[in-house]
Protein backbone atom coordinates (compact mmCIF):
# COMPACT_ATOMS: atom_id res chain seq x y z
CA UNK A 1 0.00 0.00 0.00
CA UNK A 2 1.37 3.40 -0.98
CA UNK A 3 2.01 6.12 1.58
CA UNK A 4 1.15 8.83 -0.97
CA UNK A 5 -1.54 11.17 0.40
CA UNK A 6 -1.35 9.65 3.89
CA UNK A 7 -0.58 11.61 7.03
CA UNK A 8 2.76 11.04 8.75
CA UNK A 9 2.27 8.69 11.70
CA UNK A 10 3.14 9.90 15.21
CA UNK A 11 6.74 9.62 16.41
CA UNK A 12 9.14 11.22 18.86
CA UNK A 13 12.91 10.87 18.61
CA UNK A 14 16.19 12.48 19.58
CA UNK A 15 18.08 14.49 16.98
CA UNK A 16 21.36 16.28 16.44
CA UNK A 17 21.78 19.62 14.66
CA UNK A 18 24.41 22.34 14.84
CA UNK A 19 26.09 20.97 17.95
CA UNK A 20 22.90 20.38 19.93
CA UNK A 21 20.68 17.45 20.88
CA UNK A 22 16.91 17.94 20.97
CA UNK A 23 13.62 16.12 20.60
CA UNK A 24 11.82 15.99 17.26
CA UNK A 25 8.35 14.64 16.46
CA UNK A 26 5.80 14.35 13.69
CA UNK A 27 4.42 17.71 14.85
CA UNK A 28 7.67 19.35 13.68
CA UNK A 29 6.83 18.33 10.11
CA UNK A 30 3.61 20.34 10.11
CA UNK A 31 3.34 23.95 9.02
CA UNK A 32 6.12 23.76 6.44
CA UNK A 33 7.37 21.51 3.65
CA UNK A 34 9.69 18.76 4.85
CA UNK A 35 11.96 16.13 3.36
CA UNK A 36 12.40 12.97 5.43
CA UNK A 37 15.53 11.31 4.09
CA UNK A 38 16.22 7.78 5.33
CA UNK A 39 19.62 6.14 4.90
CA UNK A 40 21.00 2.80 6.17
CA UNK A 41 23.74 3.79 8.61
CA UNK A 42 26.36 6.25 9.80
CA UNK A 43 30.03 5.54 9.01
CA UNK A 44 29.21 3.84 5.70
CA UNK A 45 29.97 4.44 2.03
CA UNK A 46 27.11 5.75 -0.13
CA UNK A 47 25.37 7.48 2.80
CA UNK A 48 27.93 10.25 3.37
CA UNK A 49 27.94 11.10 -0.33
CA UNK A 50 24.17 11.57 -0.28
CA UNK A 51 24.16 13.53 2.97
CA UNK A 52 26.97 15.77 1.73
CA UNK A 53 25.04 16.40 -1.51
CA UNK A 54 22.02 17.45 0.57
CA UNK A 55 24.27 19.64 2.74
CA UNK A 56 25.72 21.33 -0.35
CA UNK A 57 22.17 22.16 -1.51
CA UNK A 58 20.54 22.78 1.88
CA UNK A 59 20.37 26.56 1.38
CA UNK A 60 18.29 26.05 -1.78
CA UNK A 61 15.82 23.87 0.13
CA UNK A 62 15.63 26.46 2.88
CA UNK A 63 14.85 29.20 0.33
CA UNK A 64 11.76 27.14 -0.51
CA UNK A 65 10.81 26.88 3.17
CA UNK A 66 11.78 23.20 3.29
CA UNK A 67 13.38 21.51 6.30
CA UNK A 68 15.39 18.32 5.84
CA UNK A 69 15.31 15.49 8.38
CA UNK A 70 17.88 12.75 7.73
CA UNK A 71 17.03 9.54 9.58
CA UNK A 72 18.89 6.31 10.30
CA UNK A 73 18.64 3.67 13.00
CA UNK A 74 21.79 5.06 14.61
CA UNK A 75 21.49 7.13 17.80
CA UNK A 76 21.76 10.90 17.94
CA UNK A 77 25.08 10.31 19.74
CA UNK A 78 26.42 8.38 16.73
CA UNK A 79 25.24 11.21 14.45
CA UNK A 80 27.29 13.68 16.50
CA UNK A 81 30.37 11.44 16.47
CA UNK A 82 30.08 11.00 12.68
CA UNK A 83 29.54 14.75 12.24
CA UNK A 84 32.67 15.44 14.28
CA UNK A 85 34.90 13.00 12.37
CA UNK A 86 33.80 13.11 8.71
CA UNK A 87 34.61 16.06 6.45
CA UNK A 88 31.57 15.28 4.30
CA UNK A 89 29.15 14.97 7.22
CA UNK A 90 30.66 18.01 8.99
CA UNK A 91 28.96 20.14 6.28
CA UNK A 92 25.49 19.13 7.52
CA UNK A 93 23.37 21.84 9.12
CA UNK A 94 20.00 20.09 8.75
CA UNK A 95 18.43 17.79 11.36
CA UNK A 96 19.93 14.31 11.85
CA UNK A 97 17.35 12.10 13.58
CA UNK A 98 18.25 8.99 15.56
CA UNK A 99 15.81 6.10 15.24
CA UNK A 100 17.43 3.22 17.18
CA UNK A 101 14.05 1.61 17.89
CA UNK A 102 13.09 1.72 14.20
CA UNK A 103 9.75 3.37 14.95
CA UNK A 104 10.11 6.07 12.31
CA UNK A 105 11.51 3.62 9.75
CA UNK A 106 8.51 1.35 10.30
CA UNK A 107 6.09 4.30 10.14
CA UNK A 108 7.45 5.09 6.68
CA UNK A 109 7.71 1.41 5.64
CA UNK A 110 11.47 1.52 5.03
CA UNK A 111 12.74 -0.77 7.79
CA UNK A 112 14.87 -3.70 6.64
CA UNK A 113 13.86 -5.94 9.53
CA UNK A 114 16.58 -8.57 8.99
CA UNK A 115 19.31 -5.91 9.23
CA UNK A 116 17.77 -3.35 11.60
CA UNK A 117 18.57 -0.66 9.01
CA UNK A 118 16.57 1.68 6.79
CA UNK A 119 16.17 1.46 3.04
CA UNK A 120 17.13 4.58 1.09
CA UNK A 121 13.76 6.29 1.32
CA UNK A 122 12.91 9.87 0.44
CA UNK A 123 9.59 11.40 1.45
CA UNK A 124 8.34 14.91 0.71
CA UNK A 125 5.75 16.01 3.25
CA UNK A 126 3.47 19.01 2.74
CA UNK A 127 2.64 21.57 5.47
CA UNK A 128 -0.42 19.53 6.50
CA UNK A 129 1.79 16.53 7.28
CA UNK A 130 0.64 14.64 4.17
CA UNK A 131 3.16 12.66 2.13
CA UNK A 132 3.31 13.94 -1.45
CA UNK A 133 6.39 12.16 -2.85
CA UNK A 134 7.82 8.72 -2.07
CA UNK A 135 11.05 7.35 -3.54
CA UNK A 136 12.76 4.15 -2.41
CA UNK A 137 16.05 3.00 -3.91
CA UNK A 138 18.23 -0.06 -3.38
CA UNK A 139 21.12 0.22 -0.95
CA UNK A 140 23.81 0.68 -3.59
CA UNK A 141 22.05 3.49 -5.47
CA UNK A 142 22.74 7.03 -4.26
CA UNK A 143 20.23 9.84 -4.68
CA UNK A 144 20.62 13.29 -6.23
CA UNK A 145 19.75 16.41 -4.19
CA UNK A 146 19.16 18.55 -7.29
CA UNK A 147 16.60 16.08 -8.63
CA UNK A 148 14.94 16.06 -5.21
CA UNK A 149 14.92 19.87 -5.25
CA UNK A 150 13.22 19.81 -8.68
CA UNK A 151 10.56 17.42 -7.37
CA UNK A 152 9.94 19.58 -4.29
CA UNK A 153 9.45 22.63 -6.53
CA UNK A 154 6.99 20.66 -8.65
CA UNK A 155 5.08 19.50 -5.56
CA UNK A 156 4.92 23.06 -4.21
CA UNK A 157 3.79 24.37 -7.61
CA UNK A 158 1.00 21.80 -7.94
CA UNK A 159 -0.13 22.49 -4.35
CA UNK A 160 -0.38 26.22 -5.01
CA UNK A 161 -1.90 25.96 -8.52
CA UNK A 162 -4.99 23.73 -8.37
CA UNK A 163 -5.90 22.36 -11.77
CA UNK A 164 -2.33 22.36 -13.08
CA UNK A 165 0.18 19.51 -13.25
CA UNK A 166 3.90 19.38 -14.01
CA UNK A 167 5.00 17.26 -16.98
CA UNK A 168 8.15 15.12 -17.14
CA UNK A 169 11.42 17.00 -16.59
CA UNK A 170 9.49 20.12 -15.57
CA UNK A 171 11.72 22.91 -14.28
CA UNK A 172 10.62 25.98 -12.37
CA UNK A 173 9.23 28.60 -14.76
CA UNK A 174 8.43 26.13 -17.54
CA UNK A 175 4.99 25.44 -18.96
CA UNK A 176 2.64 23.22 -17.00
CA UNK A 177 -0.46 21.33 -18.11
CA UNK A 178 -4.11 21.87 -17.25
CA UNK A 179 -5.69 18.43 -17.59
CA UNK A 180 -8.94 18.56 -19.55
CA UNK A 181 -10.98 16.60 -22.03
CA UNK A 182 -9.42 18.71 -24.79
CA UNK A 183 -5.93 17.37 -23.96
CA UNK A 184 -6.85 13.67 -24.09
CA UNK A 185 -4.85 12.02 -26.88
CA UNK A 186 -3.16 15.28 -27.91
CA UNK A 187 0.03 15.06 -25.88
Amino acid sequence: MSLINTTVKPFTAQAFQNGKFFSVSDADLKGKWSVVFFYPADFTFVCPTELEDLADNYAEFQKLGVEIYSVSTDTHFAHKAWHDTSEAVKKIHYVMVGDPTGTICRNFDVMIEADGLADRGTFVVDPDGVIQIVEITAGGIGRDALELLRKVKAAQYVASHPGEVCPAKWQEGEKTLAPSLDLVGKI
